[in-house]
């Protein structure tokens, strides 16, 4: 099989909206072509959340790819798989009464002064019924904003924390039942940074980048004043005609843009295990 061939071979639905697109036609179990590689970042950019359909893949694999689309992240806060560091195992046991990691609308790591690019996430064990992981497009949601109201948000900075999940304090700390996750509470999970409330991707299109989970207040603004324009703006995001909700499949790899996506880990699944295997690839400071 030839270079072309094997680009020719490479398919990219997405989804009616643009946002969210299932990519066949590649293995990933070896390491990409350049041109297969470059069609899979440029989709990346363009769609924002890429799936991969039976994709089974060995820790060496996955660690392998997640190098080809960047270099590794730092996963602070949850102990990774004993023998690799850059290896997070999401799993729940089907005795488990602790909430679903993630569960929330959030940005992963949005609290690090240089948060990840992209999250990187393989099924290894999907249950039958729940699961479903929902995004929404800061692009979208954005650009359905008045100019006026672009031009006030694009001046803004906001204050960013892992404090309310991971602190001394915070609500993992507290929790009970938790057995198939290992997190790690700590003080510096207290440590803040400013990032603009919009950030602008490569290809020069705008982006909320605020969540409900890690973004605490506006720079500048009074608690009420923050409250308010954040609690609109997080209401906002994730209306219906942002949403995207994924259904995974055993072996299916899913990354997604950290810098435009806002995510949500579903439940509905108790009584089954489910088990991921999670790396993220490094990113910048937003800007």
């Amino acid at each position: 099989m030839t270079l072309a061939d094997t680009t020719l071979a490479l398919s990219v639905t997405p989804n009616t909206t643009g946002f969210g697109a299932e990519v066949t036609g590649l293995d990933l179990s070896r390491s990409l072509p350049r041109a297969q590689l470059d069609a899979v970042k440029a989709a990346f950019l363009a769609h924002g959340v890429l799936w991969f359909p039976e994709q089974p893949l060995t820790h060496d694999q996955l660690e392998a790819f997640t190098l080809q689309i960047g270099p590794f992240g730092w996963d602070p806060y949850v102990a990774p798989l004993a023998d690799r560091p850059h290896i997070l195992e999401v799993r729940r046991e089907p005795d488990e009464t602790a909430s679903p990691f993630g569960g929330s609308w959030h940005s992963d790591w949005s609290f690090q002064e240089t948060p990840p690019a992209a999250t990187i996430l393989h099924a290894k064990v999907v249950p039958p019924v729940g699961g479903d992981t929902l995004y929404a497009d800061g692009i979208a949601a954005y650009e359905a904003l008045t100019p006026a109201f672009q031009r006030l948000l694009a001046q803004l900075q906001t204050i960013h924390s892992a404090e309310r999940p991971y602190g001394p304090k915070g609500f993992y700390a507290g929790e009970q039942g938790r057995k198939g996750m290992t997190i790690l509470s700590s003080p510096e999970a207290e440590k803040r940074y400013a990032h603009p409330l919009v950030r602008t991707l490569d290809d020069g299109r705008k982006a909320l980048f605020v969540n409900p989970i890690y973004t605490l207040a506006i720079e500048g603004f009074s608690e009420a004043e923050s409250t308010a324009l954040l609690g609109f703006l997080f209401r906002h995001m994730t209306l219906d005609q942002f949403v995207y909700r994924h259904h995974w499949a055993p072996d299916m790899l899913t990354m997604w843009d950290n810098r435009r996506a806002i995510h949500n880990a579903q439940g509905g699944y108790d009584g089954h295990l489910r088990v991921m295997h999670r790396t993220t690839v490094a990113g910048g400071r937003p800007t």
